[in-house]
Order: C-alpha cells, then structure tokens, then sequence
C-alpha cells in the first residue's frame, strides 16, 4: 500500500534523485532512472561556481537544472498531497477501497505541502533569477567586445 504522506514528503526530500517514483511506480520506471541526470548536473553546476566563480559560463548554464527540479519536485508533492484520498488510491492502491487509509491526508501531509510550496518557490524563483541575470551580464560583454569603441571601461571620476 502507498501512503500519501509518506509520498509527499519522498518526493519533498529525494524526488530530485526519483525516489518518490520508485516508491509509488516501481523500480524499472524510466523517469525515475533519468532524475538524477539533471540533479547531478546542477551540482556540478554548483560546483564550478564554488571553484571557478559566478562567472564560469557552464556553472550558470548548469546550475538552474538542478532549481528547476526541485522545484519540479516540489510541485508534484503539491499535487501529490491535494488529491482526494479516492483518486489516490484509484491511482497508487487500485486493490484497496477508494476510502482507505492509505490516501487520506493528515497533519503531517499538511506540513510537507506548505514546506513544498516554500521550497519550491524559492528554489524556482533564484534559478530564473540567476539565469537571467548571468544571461543578460554575458550579452552585455558579447556586445562590449563586438562594439566598435571596444569594451566598455568605467570612468575614473
């Protein structure tokens, strides 16, 4: 039987790793195999930011990957924790009785959500941010150095 709380907070925690998937669909589930792709690339991203700086072109490219899995994550424990207990168990315990147990939401499935919606916002809120801005910061040194005045220097005053 798949509980909703204990899915909630799996795919809260270690969704981005697919463990949320292969709680409730199984180990031979091809998402859940390819999760951790984008999760490892990110921290490598975040790695290379560490080491090389902000200004590393790959650290920027890469680190929004894992942002936007969390949040990924975080939002389909949302939507996880909002379904009725009869679609949960129509969905993940097709054996048991559309009232059962396992689907109903308590005061801990409560908490993940509001940790998720925080979470998630967050996380999905700095990726854009820092993606955009390091985007935008490196078309403005692209233009610089393609201006007919060369780069732009700051003026001592």
């Amino acid at each position: 039987m798949k509980h909703k709380t204990i899915a909630v907070w799996l795919t809260l925690l270690l969704g981005s790793l697919g463990l949320h998937r292969r709680y409730l669909l199984g180990r031979f589930d091809a998402v859940a195999r390819l999760l951790p792709i984008p999760t490892l690339l990110g921290c490598y991203g975040v790695w290379r930011a560490r080491t090389f700086g902000v200004d590393d072109q790959w650290s920027w490219v890469l680190m929004p990957m894992l942002g936007f899995t969390l949040a990924g994550c975080a939002l389909t424990a949302i939507v996880y924790g909002l379904m009725s207990e009869q679609q949960w168990n129509r969905k993940f315990n097709p054996l048991s009785a559309e009232d059962g147990a396992e689907g109903r939401s308590n005061w801990l499935t409560v908490i993940g959500l509001g940790l998720a919606l925080m979470l998630g916002t967050t996380v999905l809120m700095a990726s854009l941010a820092f993606s955009i801005q390091r985007y935008f910061e490196y078309q403005m040194e692209q233009a610089s150095s393609l201006s007919q005045f060369g780069p732009l220097k700051k003026s001592a005053g």
